[in-house]
């Protein structure tokens, strides 16, 4: 039996193949490196440190000295202030708390008064106004009125976790757990309408005076070219 001898040349199909196999494998095995390291990552700042809407108590105190019988002017002030605030974020109650058993109760009691009336001046409904006391101390300064409030504000939680050690993790990588924490924060402080993180607003008229204004000063320039 006479034996054929096999040719010492590989065919170009058998390379081609090989080739794309070989291909094949490498990208696959980049994809799957490259897989590997996203999922090690973890979430950014913005999952970490997320903008929320919630509740929250929003208060003011008042001093009040033992020998005050009017509001102060700096005092009146920061009331107004305050029913401002109160209109444009809440319709709830506010609670005027006097100091009960200090120094300056007897004042405090005449400056609630007061404040009252300034609250229902700014345009705070009289029946959304609860004045109540609190106990406070027989020595020491006089006490505060505090004013307080709920409504809803946009936040962050508090910031200054280090959980582990950045110097000996160094090399890892991902970003710290507290990394954009006081971006969040400051950017949550400046929201003034928390409900613009919840639904976009509704469109303003159209001033149609002053779109006219501005097409004749268009057409104006473009006469003049």
């Amino acid at each position: 039996m006479t034996l054929k001898a096999r040719s010492p040349y590989i065919s170009l199909r058998t390379v081609r193949s090989a080739l794309l196999v070989g291909l094949a494998t490498t990208l696959g095995a980049c994809a799957n490196v490259h897989h590997i390291e996203v999922g090690a990552v973890p979430d950014d700042y913005r999952t970490n440190h997320p903008i929320i809407v919630s509740e929250q108590e929003r208060t003011i105190d008042i001093p009040v000295a033992s020998g005050d019988r009017r509001m102060t002017l700096g005092a009146r002030s920061a009331v107004r202030g305050y029913a401002n605030r109160y209109r444009d974020t809440a319709s709830g109650a506010i609670t005027i708390l006097t100091p009960h058993g200090s120094i300056n109760s007897n004042a405090a009691s005449i400056i609630a008064n007061d404040i009252r009336s300034e609250l229902v001046a700014q345009g705070v409904p009289g029946g959304n106004i609860i004045v109540t006391g609190y106990q406070a101390n027989t020595t020491g300064d006089a006490a505060p009125i505090r004013l307080s409030y709920y409504a809803t504000a946009a936040s962050t939680g508090e910031c200054g976790r280090w959980p582990e050690d950045i110097l000996a993790n160094g090399n890892e990588n991902k970003h710290y757990a507290n990394f954009g924490c006081a971006t969040q924060n400051n950017l949550a402080a400046q929201i003034a309408d928390p409900m613009d993180l919840i639904a976009p607003r509704g469109s303003s008229p159209i001033d149609a005076e002053r779109r006219g204004n501005a097409i004749r000063d268009y057409q104006a320039d473009g006469a003049g070219l």
